[in-house]
Order: structure tokens, then C-alpha cells, then sequence
């Protein structure tokens, strides 16, 4: 029997496959042949979650009146945590009764905004390159998304002037995300004093991505858009415990910001989910209380992994600029080769797992991401392996032992 008639709605039709999924069946390919991968594909932090903040967990689980549904808007307390949080890092004072509200992972929330906010033909303004959910949430809900094109030569910042007036005054939501995934690019604060200036004078909602606010080195510390004087009337701001607690299983996050635009979002997640389970948000809340000096030694791992792999990928041809946050490095692609054909070129001749550039939108072309998510010595063994391989940069090919 045929079931031909079974299909998916036009939303669901118009996302191609999510490439993260598309490299999870490639990976498994690999495996089966007996390939040892060193996978620095998916932001997936290495490492087990804090002691602390399991030993929490443990003792909250075996607390019964966690057991139940927890409440729609998270418990009082975690709300507390963050909002503390918050004023603790950023000298930024949030209620915690309607400013702050956890969410199933930032991914969630960024996704289910989109949806609680947006009609179809809406106006979105999206960066591009970009992390997948700022602009797949826009389109599933309906929106039409005008895509922000950043450039390296602009160090990977919005250009507000690029904007067309026209689209400037359509445009209901603008997503950005700095320090920036893919690429690891940080704005200054004039930035985002200009990006509140602009969406306050077109009336456009700010959705800002601040999932890298701990993960900064050199002495450079992230700004909070809510630290900007008047962006809490026109802007939310989402965080995740994935990365920096390494907890991205876990699934906690949260959003601040407007108290109409979380209300609406709350709204919306009353109808779809029950929110985080409450042992876990007393974990989250135990993660949101270390002291600095857990933050200080996750930022040491990152910043000797990068410093360590930028040396060892310039000696094989590479000019990678240092950045100053995230857990990536943005690659450039040799001329004449794809996104997607130099990251499965890498994998089939040496193993070694990244994502290609044009997952991340259409601007990331010619580019592909590297996660930090091993230590040095396999590091050390990845640009091995490409090395023995014969693969290096070059601006006008792509010279490898297959050749």
C-alpha cells in the first residue's frame, strides 16, 4: 500500500537537511570502514560536566518534590540565578518574576521566538554566515528572511548601511550573535550601541545569541546588548549552559530581556512543552555559581587549543586571525574548492571531521569551522594526518597526495 498522500507541511519542505544530521550519517559511514575519526565537526563541548554541579543533580533528584511538573516559567530560584548572574557579569539588573525565562537549550527558545513572533511574509533580518536556528526559525514559522551578508574584510560585523531603507522599515526581528558562530568574531561596543540606535529608530525587535559570553580571552570581555541604555524596550537575549559548564546534554538555557516579548514566548511554550526538569535547573543554578576560578581554567583549555592550532595549520599554509571568543576557528577554503567538498575531503583522506561553511548560510561558502573540542595532543594528531596527507593551503588550489 502506497502512502504517497502522507506528506510533510510546505514549513517543512522548504528546510533542507540539517547538516549537522547530514555529518552524524557520514561519520557513521567512516566508522564502519574502520576510520578513527578526530571529530572537530558540532560545537560539543569535551570533558565532563562540573563535579558540583552533578553532585546537585544527584541531590536533587532524590528530592520527590522535584518529580513533579515544574512550573511553565522555571523554578523561582533558578530565575534568581540567572538574573543574579546577569548582574554579577554585567551590572545588569533583571527582574527575575518576568525578565528571565529557561528554556529547554538556547536552540529552543531561539527557534520557538520565531515562531511566537512571527507571521508569514514577516520581515527578518538575518546575518549570514550565521548559526542555523536564526534563520531556520524564521523560515519555518513563515518569515521572509533577508540575509545580512558579512564580509571578512568587515571582520565579520553587520554593516547597518547596507541595509535598504525600505527593508529597514519592513524588517520586525533582526537575530546576531556576538562573539559569533561560525566565525568567532567579537563587535565592540559601539556596535551595539549603533544596533540599538538602528532598531529603535525602524522599530525592530533585537534577538541576541550570547551563547560564547564566558568563553573570551586575552583580556576581552563580551558585551551584553542589555548592557547598551534603552535595548531591554526592543531586545531579548539568550544564553546557554552548553558550553561553558559542558552541559549541552543537559538541554538549559534561558532568554532575558522584555518582559512582553518573554511573556509571548512563555506563552507559546505553555502549549509545547513543560519546561526543564526541576533537578536539573538546580543544577543549572549550582553551574551559575562557580567560582571564576572555573571559568578561568575552561578559558586556558580554549585559548591553548587555539593558540596551538593556529600555529600548526600556518605551518601548512593557513593564516587564521586569533580570535578572541567562541570555540572555532574559521577556515578558508583553498580556490576552486566547496565548503562541502574540502570537509569531505578531509574526511575521507584523513579522518579529520569539520563543517563546511555553507551550513551556516550562504556567505559561509568557501569556508569551513573547526570546533576546539580535543586536546592538544589530538590536535597534534589531526594536522598530522592532513599533512601526511599533502593537504595544505594554497589561494589558487588544493594540492593533496591523492593528486
Amino acid at each position: 500500500m502506497s502512502f504517497d498522500w502522507i506528506t510533510p507541511a510546505d514549513r517543512i519542505k522548504q528546510l533542507p537537511p540539517y547538516v549537522f544530521a547530514r555529518l552524524d550519517e557520514l561519520k557513521a559511514k567512516a566508522r564502519e570502514q574502520g576510520i578513527d575519526l578526530i571529530d572537530l565537526g558540532m560545537g560539543n563541548p569535551d570533558g565532563a560536566t562540573p563535579q558540583p554541579v552533578v553532585e546537585a543533580a544527584i541531590q536533587a533528584l532524590q528530592d520527590t518534590k522535584n518529580h513533579g511538573y515544574p512550573p511553565f516559567e522555571g523554578t523561582a530560584s533558578f530565575r534568581r540565578a540567572i538574573t543574579n548572574w546577569y548582574n554579577r557579569r554585567y551590572g545588569v539588573v533583571l527582574d527575575p518574576d518576568s525578565e528571565a525565562l529557561p528554556l529547554l537549550g538556547s536552540k529552543e527558545g531561539l527557534s520557538h521566538l520565531a515562531i511566537a513572533y512571527i507571521n508569514p511574509g514577516d520581515v527578518v533580518l538575518v546575518p549570514s554566515p550565521a548559526y542555523p536556528a536564526h534563520f531556520r526559525g524564521p523560515v519555518i514559522a513563515g518569515g521572509k528572511v533577508h540575509s545580512l551578508i558579512l564580509k571578512p574584510e568587515n571582520d565579520w560585523l553587520i554593516d547597518l548601511t547596507t541595509i535598504p531603507e525600505e527593508v529597514a522599515r519592513q524588517a520586525k526581528i533582526l537575530y546576531f550573535n556576538y562573539p559569533s558562530n561560525p566565525t568567532g568574531a567579537t563587535a565592540p561596543r559601539e556596535f551595539f550601541e549603533e544596533i540599538v540606535a538602528f532598531a529603535r529608530k525602524y522599530e525592530i525587535l533585537l534577538v541576541h545569541d550570547l551563547c560564547y559570553a564566558e568563553l573570551a580571552f586575552d583580556g576581552y570581555q563580551p558585551t551584553s546588548l542589555l548592557e547598551i541604555p534603552g535595548a531591554k524596550d526592543i531586545g531579548v537575549e539568550f544564553h546557554t549552559l552548553s558550553k561553558t559548564y559542558n552541559m549541552a546534554g543537559w538541554r538549559v538555557g534561558f532568554v532575558v530581556g522584555n518582559r512582553h516579548v518573554i511573556q509571548g514566548l512563555r506563552t507559546l511554550k505553555t502549549n509545547l512543552d513543560y519546561g526543564i526538569f526541576a533537578a536539573l535547573q538546580t543544577a543549572a543554578e549550582t553551574a551559575l555559581q562557580l567560582p571564576d576560578i572555573y571559568l578561568h581554567e575552561v578559558q586556558q583549555r580554549y585559548r591553548t587549543r587555539r593558540d596551538f592550532l593556529i600555529k600548526g595549520l600556518g605551518e601548512l599554509g593557513w593564516n587564521v586571525p586569533k580570535t578572541k571568543a567562541t570555540m572555532y576557528l574559521w577556515l578558508q577554503c583553498p580556490v576552486g574548492m566547496g565548503s562541502t567538498d574540502f570537509a569531505l575531503n578531509l574526511l575521507q583522506q584523513t579522518g579529520v571531521v569539520v563543517t563546511p561553511g555553507n551550513a551556516f548560510g550562504v556567505a559561509g561558502e568557501g569556508y569551513v569551522r573547526i570546533s576546539l573540542i580535543a586536546d592538544c595532543d589530538r590536535l597534534g594528531e589531526a594536522l598530522q594526518r592532513i599533512k601526511q596527507a599533502g593537504i595544505r593551503y594554497r589561494p589558487e588550489a588544493l594540492v593533496s597526495a591523492s593528486e
